[in-house]
C-alpha cells in the first residue's frame, strides 16, 4: 500500500478543510477541494500517478496544513481527467471520513508525493466538525512538545 501528500493550499486549519468539501464549486480548478455530485469529496492534481494501483489498494491522502501533516481521507478513486482548459489531468476522489494525525511538519512543495505506510504519521482518531476535537494550535504545539 502507498499514500499520498498533498498541500491544502489556502486551507488554514481541518475544519476548514472539512467546510470545502462540503460545497462543490460551481467550476473544478486545480488545487481546489470539492464535492462530487454524488458527495463525495475530490481534487485534480496536474500529474497522474504513475502508481495509483499501489494507493488504491488502501492509500489514503495526507494533507499538509499551515505547515504541518494533520489529517487524512482514504483515496477512493484515480482517473484521468481533462481541465477546463483541455489540458489532460488526475481526478482523486476521497472518502468524505477526516481522521486527524499525529502532526508532522513538513516543508512546502508542489504538487504532491508518495509516501510509503511504513512512514505515514500515525492516526488520532475522527475529526467531526461539529464535535470535541483539539484545535489545530493546540495540535501543532503538543506535537512540537513531543507530546503526541
Amino acid at each position: 500500500m502507498l499514500h499520498m501528500v498533498k498541500l491544502a493550499v489556502g486551507v488554514g486549519s481541518l475544519p476548514e478543510l472539512a467546510l470545502r468539501q462540503q460545497v462543490e464549486p460551481p467550476v473544478p480548478r486545480d488545487g481546489l477541494d470539492g464535492t462530487t455530485p454524488a458527495g463525495q469529496p475530490w481534487l485534480r492534481t496536474r500529474m497522474f500517478p504513475r502508481r495509483a494501483p499501489e494507493i488504491l489498494e488502501g492509500g489514503s491522502l495526507y494533507r499538509v496544513i499551515a505547515g504541518m501533516v494533520m489529517c487524512r481521507q482514504r483515496i477512493t478513486g484515480i482517473r484521468p481527467d481533462t481541465r477546463d482548459d483541455g489540458v489532460a489531468c488526475a481526478l482523486i476522489t476521497l472518502d468524505p471520513l477526516i481522521v486527524p494525525v499525529v502532526p508532522r511538519s513538513m516543508r512546502p512543495f508542489q504538487g504532491w508525493r508518495y509516501l510509503r505506510a511504513a512512514d505515514a504519521p500515525a492516526d488520532l482518531g475522527h475529526f467531526d466538525l461539529d464535535g470535541d476535537t483539539l484545535p489545530d494550535d493546540m495540535r501543532r504545539e503538543l506535537a512540537a512538545l513531543c507530546l503526541i
